[in-house]
């Protein structure tokens, strides 16, 4: 009996993992439903478009990814007893006209995970605030999660929970930022086109973290184009900004490598000291 219950538990260990990515840009494709087609193995993307499916009995299985805005991609994977089956996949962009529906997973999410404290940010979700200058930034989309307040001068010195803005810490790919955000907190350092996700822990983070007490917040920062090379330039009634990408070798694979280089100004300075002169 132990043997067999050993050969069971070994037959199930096969992991299938991969990356998901954009065809056109070869940007990871993150937070997206990954699964096996027929069966109630699957899994979500992570912010690196990194999925893994684990326990996958021995077989031949239908890899399918459904992402909203994205064509219906799969392939065919055949998995061995305790093997382990890497698999990249890529996806062309699709509009789709859907019909209005609700979905509620409140409570469902309530008994499995515990995401207290913690504020998931999408330049997507950036770009829907109504913005001053029509420049959509992280500073202003801070403003509207609860207890986080901005006030003071030019420096924008950001308060969350009642505590001092030294209290908080930035990261950028895993690097501290000093001083991130400016002009009364209308604007920050960090360019909405070249963010990936941003997570801002108002409780809960761990020790780590060592020596902030009031928040973190974590930035991550998207890929290069990895096809082709493009760019783009702005200009608003206080921001202007420029911003380039495209590949440094060319390869069909996602794991391609890339650059991408953000720049932009701000005006406000002057324009105050105009202001003030006329006054």
């Amino acid at each position: 009996m132990i043997l067999t219950f050993a050969g069971v538990s070994t037959a199930q260990n096969a992991t299938v993992r991969g990356f998901v990515y954009n065809s056109e840009s070869g940007e990871p494709i993150i937070f997206a439903p990954v699964f096996l087609e027929g069966t109630s193995f699957g899994v979500q993307t992570d912010v690196n478009g990194f999925y893994s499916i684990t326990k996958v009995p021995a077989g031949n299985y239908k890899l399918v990814f459904d992402g909203v805005g994205y064509e219906k991609t799969s392939v065919s994977i055949s998995v061995k007893e305790s093997g382990l089956v890497s698999k990249n996949l890529f996806a062309k962009e699709e509009s789709v006209k859907l019909k209005e529906f609700e979905v509620s997973g409140q409570k469902i999410e309530e008994r499995t995970k515990v995401g207290a404290g913690i504020s998931t940010i999408t330049p997507k979700e950036i770009t829907k605030l109504p913005t001053v200058g029509a420049e959509p930034d992280l500073a202003q989309y801070l403003q509207v999660i609860p207890g986080v307040t901005f006030t003071g001068d030019q420096g924008g010195q950001l308060y969350i929970r009642g505590g001092s803005p030294i209290q908080n810490k930035v990261l950028l790919d895993g690097m501290i930022i000093y001083n991130p955000f400016h002009s009364i907190g209308l604007f920050s350092v960090f360019d909405t086109d070249v963010i990936r996700n941003a997570e801002v822990y108002t409780g809960g983070f761990s020790a780590e973290n060592g020596g902030r007490v009031s928040s973190i917040m974590k930035i991550t920062t998207k890929d290069g184009n990895k096809r082709r090379f493009g760019g783009k330039t702005s200009v608003s009634p206080f921001v202007s900004k420029l911003l380039l990408e495209g590949p440094l070798s060319k390869r069909k694979e996602g794991s391609a490598s890339s650059f991408i280089l953000s720049g932009r100004t701000s005006y406000l300075k002057r324009i105050f000291q105009h202001s003030l002169s006329l006054c």
